[in-house]
């Protein structure tokens, strides 16, 4: 060791050379080292499979789901076959909650995983008390982890074990399940691509293929149809295909399942159901904007829609109704701040879920930097009815002034929950008596979450509102993916709104300050018992505002309905 002396006092410096450190064991740079046994297990894991940044998320969850939990070593390794610095591989597989990174003297995780919903639709039928029940069995070589919405609120409460969802969970039925170690998804019956094609599927497709049906028409039927974007938006469908197509190619598509909106879980029914009814509008709408390749991006949590969109995507390939082009089935890693879609496009790369800054917008610098149409997939659901029974067939439901049809995902407290499809602009009233069996019994309606944690919260006397895009913005809620969860007498609304401000904090992907810090803040002031609304005031406000995107701008909704609507809830 030498000296180097400054104005500010004596500076030791160290020799690092290799001579000098030499025998004194400071030669390696901890924890960054290869290790040769987990170089052959990671080269082992991607075979010949190609080593680009993009796939960096796939290759994390073949670790994951090979030996439980990610460690420093598998990392190390990874970045070696990638060419990627230990820092980038680390920073995507600590952002993501489904991935257990393992540092270099920690305990692997147990054997088991038992994950308990504590959203919303969950809270309200026992999740919390499910969780304690199942903490104090103190099973062997499992643990107990409360999840933000796994998307079958319909069936709530729901713990999952490993990939297998558990419905209407209980103690008995959990510890079952940890018994048997069933951690491999159910799937249903659903119609198979065979099944799909002696049904007449894809033959409006083939009339794209092969032009029976020109891209013009086929655009002004969706313009006519009246349909938009189903995931939350509600950009008008046909519209984004006209502004794709006019970008200079070549043009990407990006899928958006990934539902993390509390309450929400019609994509998922849709799959579990008909597949190909999406995929062939998928496929139409690649054909007519001029797609070169499809990425569908898959929410984690729907082990079973993957497993049944693995095995149709290759009955597909094997059989095509005509030329296909190169379709990406990619999986998230939980992450609900990856339904927005420049932090979805973030994912398929391989990189943390960050939202993008905008202007440019993803039409024109989307995916990989290239025009991409985006989509929710039950707006592609949608394609092929609307070509084959014309835009006025689409148009022509609905009621009190509005058109179209809408999936609502209805949970809480009603007879019949799950996703009803119904004509667009029908009333809460309506909808819980016409479709979902009415209230529970000894429950009366006391108000009702009308697009998820996001769309804010009415009450009872406003349940008369037409439930459509843009009919709720003048009372500070919106109708989003129409994830309708209904409160009665037995809850508060006070309650609602903290569970859903614990969700957002939870999930908020800590960009931006105004997200990051004033989630956090809101989530311990909802928790005294009077509120301090001058502080929450200005708090929502300045999240409203700033907020880079969509989940802290509707991050205080929940809170801003409780306030206007409840206040004798929190005064």
């Amino acid at each position: 060791m030498t000296e180097h002396s400054s104005k500010a006092g004596v500076i030791p410096i160290v020799d690092l050379s290799a001579a000098n450190l030499k025998g004194q064991g400071r030669g390696k740079l901890k924890g960054r080292e290869q290790n040769p046994q987990a170089q052959a297990e990671v080269a082992a894991l991607l075979g010949a499979d190609p080593r680009r940044r993009d796939l960096l998320i796939e290759y994390l969850h073949r670790i994951q789901d090979t030996y439980g939990h990610i460690s420093a070593a598998h990392i190390v390794a990874l970045g070696a076959e990638l060419k990627l610095a230990m820092t980038e591989v680390y920073e995507v597989a600590t952002f993501y909650h489904h991935f257990d990174v393992v540092k270099e003297g920690e305990d692997r995780p147990p054997r088991l995983t038992v994950r308990v919903c504590e959203s919303l639709s969950c809270a309200m039928a026992g999740a919390q008390d499910l969780l304690k029940a199942l903490e104090k069995l103190q099973l062997t070589d499992v643990r107990v982890l409360p999840v933000p919405c796994v998307g079958r609120c319909h069936a709530a409460p729901v713990a999952v074990l490993g990939q297998n969802p558990i419905d209407h969970a209980s103690v008995a039925s959990v510890a079952e399940a940890v018994r048997d170690g069933s951690k491999v998804a159910r799937i249903e019956p659903y119609t198979t691509y065979r099944q799909y094609r002696d049904a007449g599927g894809y033959q409006t497709l083939q009339e794209c293929l092969t032009g029976t049906r020109d891209a013009e028409s086929v655009i002004k039927a969706m313009e006519h149809s009246g349909l938009r974007g189903l995931g939350g938006a509600g950009f008008p469908s046909g519209r984004k295909w006209r502004i794709v197509g006019a970008e200079q190619g070549p043009r990407l598509m990006a899928v958006n399942i990934d539902e993390g909106e509390p309450g929400t879980f019609k994509d998922r029914w849709y799959l579990e159901r008909d597949p190909h009814r999406f995929l062939e509008g998928m496929l139409i709408a690649a054909k007519i904007v001029d797609i070169a390749e499809i990425y569908i991006y898959l929410r984690d949590e729907y082990a079973g829609c993957r497993e049944i969109l693995s095995r149709e995507l290759a009955a597909l390939a094997a059989d095509p109704p005509g030329p296909l082009p190169v379709i990406h089935l990619r999986r998230g890693a939980g992450a609900y701040i990856c339904g927005e879609e420049s932090a979805m496009m973030e994912s398929i790369e391989g990189k943390r879920g960050m939202p993008r800054l905008r202007p440019p917008y993803v039409a024109q610098v989307g995916l990989f930097g290239r025009p991409t149409l985006e989509h929710n997939m039950e707006t592609l659901y949608w394609v092929r009815d609307i070509l084959e029974k014309g835009g006025d067939w689409f148009a022509g439901h609905g009621r009190n002034g509005r058109h179209g049809l809408r999936s609502f995902s209805v949970s809480g407290r009603v007879v019949t929950p799950g996703v009803h499809l119904a004509p667009a602009g029908i009333t809460l009233r309506e909808l819980i008596a016409e479709y979902c069996g009415g209230m529970l019994p000894g429950h009366e309606l006391y108000g009702y979450l009308p697009g998820g944690a996001s769309g804010g919260i009415l009450p009872a006397a406003m349940a008369d509102i037409p439930l459509d895009f843009d009919t709720l913005n003048p009372y500070g809620c919106f109708i989003g993916s129409a994830a309708v969860i209904v409160l009665s007498d037995h809850d508060k609304a006070r309650d609602a709104a903290a569970n859903m401000i614990h969700f957002f904090a939870e999930e908020s992907c800590g960009q931006c300050t105004p997200c990051r810090v004033g989630t956090a803040k809101a989530a311990v002031l909802v928790r005294a018992e009077k509120w301090d609304q001058a502080l929450l005031g200005d708090l929502t406000e300045v999240m409203a505002d700033a907020s880079i995107c969509g989940l802290g701008q509707a991050a205080p909704n929940p809170i801003r309905s409780v306030i206007k609507y409840f206040p004798q809830e929190i005064e």
